[in-house]
This record gives structure tokens, C-alpha cells and sequence, in this order.
């Protein structure tokens, strides 16, 4: 019966913490841009907020949708998406909106600190967890190639100690046969 466990060595061992430390920093980072933006929109606002009514066009409703809010800025018709609704909404109500003087296409509604609901909070809880994935998959990497370093010290000591023998076949002769068959050697 064979074990469970391959003899053979692992080419590329800890191949998938590589990956998991690309996809959690690139999630850090665009996690941190969401939040950046938000707050960046809501510093807009309350440098010169300018109120307005908007008109609610959409309900959100499950997952896939969101609420939408038509309103007119500057003499344009314009819809935003995801922001904060009362409960108690409902379509074609009006509701109170903020946008900022220089930019109407940064709006929230009246009272509230950020424009959407998820994108800080959202920032705030996966930055640092992600962060924290990244950093255990660098730590576990570092650990995997200093295990590598020893291994391979180990080896080149073997390799020495087994001078003539093919690396390939692990210290076992090889079975190829040479030209001239084995007098050729002589």
C-alpha cells in the first residue's frame, strides 16, 4: 500500500499564500480607495453644502438593487445611487439632498455624514482585515523559504557526499544504457 503523502518534493510549495497575498492587498487597497472617495465626497459637501430636493425613483429590494434619487443641480437632471433612505420611503416621495458647490454629482441625503452607506464602513472593516491576511501570507511565505534554505543546504551536502550520481534519479543508477554498451567505459 502506498502512503498518503507524495515522497516526491513540492516544486512550488505555498504557491496558493503567494496568491493570497496578491488578492488581500489588492482588496486593501481598493478598499482603501472606496473610503478615500467617500470621504474626499463628504469633505466636498461640508466645505459648501448646497440643499436641494430630489425625488426617489427607485427602492432598494434584495440584493442586485439599490436606491435611486432623481434631482435637479444647476439647471441638470441627474439620478444618484446606494444613498441613505428613510425607512419609511417611499417612490416619487421627496427627500433632502446635499451636494457640494463645486461638484453636483457629490450629493447625500440632508443630516448624514457619508454619501453611500457601504463604502466606509465597508473600508473600515476589510482594510485592516485584509491587511492583516496580506501580512500572514508574507509571514507564512517567509517561514516556507527559509524552510526551502535549509532544505536545499541539506541537499548540497548530500550532493556532495553522492558525487557521481545522477541528481535526477535520487541517488538510484540509472537504467539508460551507454553507447558502446558497458565495455566502453574501459
Amino acid at each position: 500500500m502506498r502512503p498518503a503523502t507524495s515522497d516526491r518534493p513540492r516544486t512550488r510549495p505555498g504557491r496558493g499564500w503567494y496568491v493570497g497575498a496578491v488578492l488581500s492587498a489588492v482588496v486593501a487597497v481598493t478598499m482603501c480607495l472606496l473610503g478615500w472617495r467617500q470621504a474626499d465626497q463628504a469633505d466636498r459637501i461640508n466645505a459648501h453644502p448646497v440643499r436641494i430636493e430630489g425625488t426617489v425613483t427607485q427602492l432598494p429590494g434584495g440584493s442586485g438593487t439599490y436606491s435611486q434619487v432623481a434631482y435637479v443641480a444647476d439647471g441638470r437632471r441627474l439620478t444618484a445611487a446606494d444613498l441613505w433612505l428613510p425607512e419609511e420611503a417611499k417612490l416619487g416621495d421627496p427627500i433632502c439632498l446635499e451636494h457640494a458647490a463645486d461638484d453636483a454629482r457629490a450629493v447625500r441625503v440632508c443630516g448624514k455624514r457619508y454619501p453611500q452607506p457601504v463604502g466606509v464602513g465597508l473600508a473600515q472593516t476589510t482594510v485592516p482585515l485584509a491587511a492583516l491576511l496580506c501580512l500572514v501570507c508574507l509571514y507564512r511565505i517567509r517561514q516556507l523559504k527559509r524552510a526551502d534554505g535549509r532544505a536545499a543546504a541539506g541537499g548540497f551536502t548530500v550532493a556532495f557526499a553522492a558525487e557521481g550520481m545522477p541528481a535526477l534519479t535520487q541517488g538510484k543508477r540509472s537504467r539508460r544504457r551507454r553507447k558502446g554498451g558497458r565495455r566502453a567505459l574501459r
